[in-house]
């Protein structure tokens, strides 16, 4: 028997019994659209996670006052280090400022020890593999100016000039503050995309245009470039930065507590930096502790979240794949049952036994691959549902290939058995079936 009157056996049997095929492949569509959704809510998650650290160097090391909680649960559990670590830099023990002093055990550095301007010039002079270093101090101030009819209450923030690189803030118009701006206490500000609109109705407008924070006037020297939505420090868009000494002298006073963000210069050392750092602050505030973390763990926690989900989602797709196989293997064994007579014949008119294994092979096939086909335009055609539950989905055509890839696979794994049997029946035996 020649392929293409084999093929249009297939067709013919199958387009026969519409709705037995249709009801078939229905284990495939849904497999498939899952499969499609899954990889495309995996990769959503990827570059929504990438998206919320676009702001943080992979090298960036966070230092903040006090304990966070996982240090405190480590502390109460008995794991809290003993005694200081030892320099894996090769900097030598006693160089710090030693401007803290006092006795008893350790307290949180809110008490009265806040991270300086001196403990950023010390990490840089003293921790080897430093690329950068900013303080950054940040709350909220009532603003004024522009288009606003009212003081309105914005997110400020005292930063240093590196803070701009080590963020990844690029500046769409005018220009970030410097060092002189810094040491002079200037009264600038550096407004987010988002405040600018807000404010002055167009970002566009807002350079060298006045507001007022805090009763005080301040020139607006740039327009930082729209960042969206960041899961780490303050969101860029929404702020007003200032320079530190500015911010520290006219906004938050006495109440200020800063954080310094660090930059390794190779992110192979972010462990000996951090170890580094905690030695010299200890040297510094030895009546104060600190919470020091690196964005690349922070990175590296999310993206192993976000990849739990999705081998969890294709675990589900899988098993759904198994019971529309299972599906198939059932009507096929019936379809068998059906045809023996039909089978019988064939083989009688010198039909052979690897052209009975292909018929009923390929009709398996054609099921689910029409399954596959339906099921991957489904699942295109829900993502947009899915976003509008506010799960982040990204379309790849990767997902529709291998959509495909399994759905025919599945059909020829479960499919094989049910015509293997109808490939073995013998002429004589499959006429003499009722």
């Amino acid at each position: 028997m020649r392929f293409t009157e084999l093929l249009r056996m297939v067709l013919i049997n199958i387009l026969s019994n519409k709705s037995k095929g249709m009801l078939t492949s229905l284990g495939i569509v849904v497999g498939s659209a899952t499969i499609v959704l899954v990889i495309a809510i995996g990769q959503g998650g990827k570059l929504d996670v990438a998206d919320q650290f676009k702001n943080l160097n992979a090298g960036a090391i966070e230092i903040t006052e006090g304990m966070s909680a996982d240090s405190m649960m480590e502390q109460f559990m008995g794991g809290g280090n003993s005694g200081a670590p030892n320099f894996g830099g090769g900097m030598p023990s006693g160089l710090g400022r030693g401007r803290a002093s006092g006795k008893g055990g350790p307290q949180m550095a809110a008490g009265g020890e806040a991270l300086t301007e001196d403990d950023v010039e010390d990490i840089l002079a003293l921790v080897p593999n430093i690329e950068s270093a900013s303080l950054l101090a940040s709350g909220s101030g009532l603003v004024d100016g522009g288009e606003l009819d009212e003081e309105t209450s914005f997110t400020v923030a005292g930063v240093q000039p590196d803070y701009a690189s080590i963020s990844n803030l690029e500046i769409l118009y005018g220009d970030f503050f410097t060092e002189y701006d810094v040491e002079d206490k200037e009264k600038i500000a550096v407004l987010g995309y988002k405040t600018a609109q807000d404010i002055f109705g167009s970002a566009y407008l807002a350079t060298d245009e006045i507001i007022t924070i805090e009763g005080k006037n301040y020139s607006v020297a740039g327009v930082l470039s729209s960042m969206g939505t960041v899961s780490s420090g303050i969101s860029p868009d929404e702020a007003i930065f200032l320079p530190y000494s500015t911010a520290e002298k006219y906004v938050f006073g006495n109440d200020i507590a800063p954080q310094i963000t660090v930059v390794a210069s190779d992110v192979g050392e972010v462990e000996n930096v951090m170890t580094n750092i905690e030695v010299l602050l200890n040297e510094n505030h030895p009546n104060a502790m600190f919470t020091i973390s690196d964005a690349g763990s922070k990175m590296e926690a999310a993206s192993k979240s976000a990849n739990t989900l999705s081998m969890l989602l294709i675990a589900v797709a899988a098993i759904v794949f198994v019971v529309g196989g299972i599906g198939i293997m059932n009507v096929l064994f019936v379809t068998v049952k059906e045809r023996t007579q039909e089978i019988g014949l064939m083989k009688a008119l010198g039909s052979r036994k690897v052209e009975i294994l292909l018929e009923f092979l390929m009709e398996a096939n054609f099921i689910s691959l029409f399954g596959g086909i339906v099921g991957v335009a489904l699942g295109f055609a829900l993502i947009p549902a899915v976003e509008f539950f506010g799960m982040r989905c990204e379309p790849v055509v990767l997902g529709g290939i291998l959509a495909l890839i399994f759905a025919v696979a599945t059909g020829t794994i479960f499919g094989f058995y049910p015509a293997f049997k109808a490939s073995g029946l013998t002429p004589i035996k499959a006429l003499s079936q009722d």
